[in-house]
């Protein structure tokens, strides 16, 4: 089973290069330190609906830094996608691999006990690389690195926004089902959804 602490010394463990649908290539990679720049490029160039529906704590490269100062510091893993050959970062990928004590509470008032082998995960893309498919042909490498730390279940990390049909049809397509909704304290209403890994086998 995968450390973090592992991925940090040896990226190339859960590097993928990636054909994309339209003949374009991007490279999965985990976050690295010296990637700061290149990811405050990508928060800086999100628009303003795609930082709507996204859940960081700022779009500039104090946030890029603070991302990547965290590297194997707490329970977060995270990855990007990287176009190539311009190295231009056009997605983050977010594991969680602790769970939160609202998650575990939220879940189990629909019935659901989470588990330490449950994660939390949350994708953000670049505008130009919404709509194209992108997601879909990236999350069988999700659901790999998920099982190489040991999860068998993935919720999302913040929910998703009940406003937000395309991500919520993108969830469903690989796998993940309705786990209640709930109320944010700014008094918007996402959904929980989870997904069982082993549905996915065979």
């Amino acid at each position: 089973m995968l450390t973090l602490t592992e991925v940090a010394d040896d990226p190339l463990t859960l590097t993928r290069r990636l054909a994309l649908n339209d003949a374009s290539d991007v490279v999965f990679r985990p976050l690295v330190r010296t990637d700061a720049d290149r990811l405050a490029g990508f928060l800086v160039g999100l628009s303003p609906e795609t930082r709507r529906l996204s859940m960081f704590d700022g779009y500039d490269l104090a946030t890029a830094q603070e991302l990547c100062d965290a590297i194997a510091r707490y329970d977060k893993l995270r990855l990007v996608l990287e176009e190539v050959p311009s190295g231009r970062i056009v997605g983050l990928l977010e594991f969680s691999l602790d769970l939160h004590p609202e998650d575990i509470a939220r879940y189990r008032g629909a019935g659901i006990h989470l588990a330490p082998t449950d994660c939390r995960f949350g994708p953000t893309l670049a505008d130009d690389y919404q709509g194209r498919g992108v997601g879909t042909q990236v999350f069988p490498l999700v659901t790999d690195v998920a099982r190489r730390f040991g999860k068998k279940r993935v919720i999302l990390w913040g929910g998703v926004l009940a406003d937000n049909p395309r991500a919520i049809r993108y969830y469903q397509k690989n796998g993940f089902h309705s786990a209640g909704s709930f109320t944010g304290a700014d008094g918007v209403r996402s959904l929980d959804m989870i997904l069982d890994l082993d549905s996915l086998q065979g």
